[in-house]
């Protein structure tokens, strides 16, 4: 298992690398701001919120679990009345803050990697996440996330997220690793670093385990989309 801290210093290091590519990998490296950016973050929470079939009220409290730099935090701001934006990283948060200073409906609370702290018990209407369990390291932390879903949730609340769930998948990384070529652009500045970190390529989560921690927290498995994939979205509730 990799430490939270050092998680936390990973994601802070890729911050100050480069934020944007790290939340959306299929834009350019070194590339800055792009309106793809912003765009497909929306198109990631309409996607989710189409599949699972659920939607989100005007006066709805979110969480935005595993903020970045608020590319789905400001889709689900639009629909929502607020939104708790959770990240581990104060590097990613302070950039975060900076590039949506206009959304007056968002709290960026720095979490702690393993829980929802400081979130308060059953205070929220929803949870959201989009590939952001995909690469935590140990299966159990995502585990623990799914209990913490259920204590922030009100009654009859949900979450819709992803998660990976074959054990044979890694983190946009080709099989046998990352080659030396790219390793040493890395190393020159020129391709990004860490693709071969645990923090990078994560874990993937027994679906069955999944199911028993979401019935032992007192919340009901009501859709899963992809399974099998790296993919995998995931809809809870809590029980009224």
């Amino acid at each position: 298992m990799v430490s939270d801290a050092r998680v936390e210093r990973f994601w802070d290091e890729r911050a100050r690398e480069d934020a944007f590519h790290f939340v959306d990998s299929r834009l350019p490296y070194s590339g800055g701001e792009d309106e793809r950016f912003w765009s497909g973050g929306e198109e990631a929470v309409s996607h989710m919120l189409e599949v699972l079939g659920v939607e989100l009220e005007p006066t709805d409290v979110v969480v935005d679990i595993g903020c970045g730099i608020g590319r789905l935090t400001r889709a689900l701001a639009a629909r929502a009345g607020e939104v708790l934006a959770l990240d581990v990283s104060s590097e990613m948060l302070a950039r975060a803050e900076q590039l949506n200073a206009h959304l007056d409906n968002v709290r960026w609370l720095h979490g702690d990697g393993t829980t929802l702290a400081p979130i308060a018990d059953s205070s929220v209407d929803a949870c959201f996440s989009h590939v952001v369990f995909n690469h935590i390291p140990d299966p159990a932390i995502t585990l623990g996330y799914v209990r913490e879903m259920s204590r922030v949730l009100r009654p009859g609340g949900w979450s819709a997220f992803q998660v990976s769930t074959d054990p044979g998948a890694e983190a946009h990384t080709p099989p046998g690793g990352v080659p030396l070529r790219r390793r040493l652009a890395a190393l020159a500045g020129r391709a990004p670093r860490a693709y071969d970190h645990p923090a990078w390529l994560g874990s993937a989560v027994d679906l069955d385990a999944l199911r028993r921690t979401a019935s032992d927290a007192g919340l009901s498995v009501d859709g899963v989309e992809a399974p099998e994939s790296f993919f995998c979205t995931i809809l809870v509730r809590r029980e009224s």
